[in-house]
């Protein structure tokens, strides 16, 4: 994806300026096919920067204004989509913000982000799109404000902060990624998804243009319904492959397959799949991808990962993040969007949002059931039930075992029923993280984190609700950039259709039971594309592009040692016990591998995201409470 930087309120000479804008600019992810260099401008003690595919009018300058954006944004008015076509959109941005401020964002779709700098009257705007394709990082500095779509990029004036936040090293093990709006780095914040902030004369304000609604109409009418949603689908899929040498994921699974179809179905030529094989039992699912791609008549390719593939791309995919980022799904990612790029492929369709739009993660399935039991009235609960349910625990058996295990998960309040099977609460953090490192965190805050976006969902009832904290603690801080990301390494654009607005909007007007019903997973999508998808696609349990790396670390001595290493380097942190390190390796992995496995993926990453950065991190390290310094490579 494309990305811009700046600042505003930072004094400097004209040549400083210009040394650093361009260096910063350097830090941007390189777009495929973009210009041989950034476009940058300054005004003032201000400064802007675009890197950006080659479509004219992504920069624009009006004396002491500096107007820039960047990915694909979409104008709902025609007569501003057709300007921006015309005129590029950063000089219809100026004049539409002129005009109407932080409203002309209401008019702004797809995947965006843009920065307003006015160096005269002080003042910053910058925004990002409705669900977090594109990204923003901003931190103050020398009494003004930076900002950059990527954090390494933002590192590269000399006045920001390097030091990294011992809470975001927290909060990354226990979630795998680091959820927004925090930075790794101390004093570093993201936009969340739908965010705007206006910085003037040193005062921050951010605020919200857009949320999710869930408003399920009432007496739905199936058959209106399933009209609106397929036509929607085929133009959203047909829109997000206009003007490229477009090709889909394909996993076999429902959302993939559904884009696949439809990109067939508008393609003037044969379109052109691409999947990921595992020569590994339990992981290999090129057989479903196959029979999609038979079914549409797709030109299909596949490449099987081996082991080797693994230990040769970890250290590339660690460093291509500006954040730690330990999703093991990204490897495979990288080489299916490495596979397409070898096949002249420019922009790559993928089926991410549909899970959290219409109801697809088992955990929706197990959460409704759960409550159930939250139906019955709460004097029937703690006063009859879970006192009676207590008495004999211990000696409780069969049905009556199962009632009480029942109970007393659905006793617990979501979000927190849901990370009860937390890795980290398994290993338990005390054991897991070094005592020094411990008292300068907060181990409730990934819990008030997920609270917080759970507790603010504009929707009744436990579905929606769950719908509206997987769109951005699942879709935003972790799908979209571990697709974005690897398909900037590969050299490949994403897209993502069924994030689609027409297609987002038209999900909150669905009754959560047309989303799950009982453990039914999908009822409406399922439904309404019977007769477009294979059975064996419809009915198929869900997997995805998983990565047999603990298997593997048992079967192959260079990737164990590669893991060894990287987890051998973190003994000098101060951030985790060395027991612990050293029984993930040596017993535990022996013990489960592809549980225990999950763990080692994510220190590892870790390391090798440390090492990428070793450079910024230095001079400056997380300090824990008691003042003693916590030294970082």
């Amino acid at each position: 994806m494309s990305g811009l930087c700046g600042w505003i309120d930072i004094p400097a000479t004209d040549e400083e300026r210009q040394r650093t804008i361009v260096a910063m600019a350097a830090g941007l992810p390189a777009p495929l096919g973009g210009c041989a260099a950034p476009c940058h401008a300054t005004a003032g003690a201000a400064a802007l920067a675009v890197h950006t595919e080659p479509l004219p009018g992504r920069l624009h300058t009006e004396g002491q204004r500096l107007i820039a954006i960047c990915g694909r944004p979409e104008w709902s008015d025609p007569q501003l989509a057709a300007a921006s076509e015309e005129q590029g959109p950063a000089r219809v941005l100026a004049r539409e913000y002129g005009r109407r401020r932080e409203q002309v964002l209401q008019g702004l779709h797809g995947a965006f982000a843009l920065a307003v700098v006015d160096s005269g009257r002080r003042e910053l705007f910058l925004a990002i799109d409705r669900l977090g394709i594109c990204t923003l990082t901003f931190a103050a500095a020398a009494g003004g404000l930076l900002f950059a779509s990527d954090s390494d990029a933002l590192l590269r004036h000399p006045a920001a902060s390097r030091g990294l936040d011992p809470q975001a090293l927290f909060d990354y093990v226990y979630f795998h990624m680091l959820p927004g709006p925090a930075g790794i780095y101390r004093g570093h914040e993201r936009l969340l998804p739908g965010q705007f902030l206006r910085f003037q004369s040193g005062a921050i304000e951010r605020g919200t243009y857009w949320h999710m609604r869930y408003r399920p109409e009432r007496r739905p009418h199936y058959p209106d319904f399933r009209d609106e949603f397929l036509a929607h689908l085929e133009a959203a899929v047909a829109g997000a492959a206009a003007g490229a040498s477009a090709g889909a994921f394909l996993s076999g699974g429902t959302d993939s397959s559904t884009v696949a179809g439809m990109l067939a179905r508008s393609a003037s030529d044969k379109a052109r799949t691409f999947s990921i094989g595992f020569d590994a039992e339990g992981y290999d699912e090129t057989g479903y991808a196959r029979i999609a791609a038979r079914h549409f008549g797709t030109e299909h390719h596949e490449y099987y990962v081996s082991p080797q593939d693994v230990v040769d791309s970890i250290p590339l995919i660690a460093a291509a993040y500006d954040l730690p980022y330990g999703n093991a799904s990204a490897l495979p990612t990288y080489h299916c969007a490495r596979l397409a790029r070898e096949h002249g492929i420019t922009r790559l369709l993928g089926g991410d949002g549909g899970d959290e739009l219409f109801g697809g993660n088992s955990r929706y399935a197990k959460q409704n059931v759960f409550s159930y039991y939250e139906r019955i009235p709460a004097s029937v609960r703690r006063g009859i039930l879970e006192p009676l349910l207590a008495r004999g625990a211990d000696r409780a058996r069969g049905p009556m075992r199962k009632l009480r295990r029942y109970v007393a998960q659905a006793a617990i309040p979501l979000p927190d029923r849901a990370e009860t099977y937390n890795l980290l609460h398994h290993f338990g953090i005390d054991r897991v993280f070094a005592a020094e490192f411990l008292e300068s965190v907060n181990p409730g805050h990934p819990l008030e984190v997920l609270r917080d976006t759970y507790g603010r969902a504009d929707a009744d009832g436990v579905i929606d609700r769950l719908l509206a904290l997987d769109l951005k603690q699942t879709l935003a801080d972790n799908d979209l950039p571990k697709v974005t990301r690897m398909c900037d390494l590969a050299g490949v654009e994403p897209a993502f259709p069924l994030l689609d607005h027409r297609l987002v909007e038209f999900s909150g007007r669905l009754p959560p039971s047309w989303k799950v019903r009982g453990t039914r997973l999908r009822v409406f999508f399922k439904k309404a594309l019977a007769d477009f998808l294979p059975g064996e696609i419809l009915t198929k349990p869900k997997h995805g592009f998983g990565l047999p790396f603990g298997v593997w670390m048992n079967e192959y001595q260079p990737l164990r040692e590669l893991a060894g290493d990287a987890l051998g380097r973190l003994h000098s942190q101060g951030i985790f016990r060395r027991d612990f390190l050293d029984a993930l390796i040596d017993r535990h992995l022996d013990e489960h591998a592809a549980y225990y496995g999950t763990m080692v993926w994510v220190l590892m990453m870790l390391s090798q995201w440390l090492d990428a950065r070793s450079a910024h991190t230095a001079a400056t390290a997380p300090t824990p409470a008691s003042g003693a310094p916590m030294q970082l490579r």
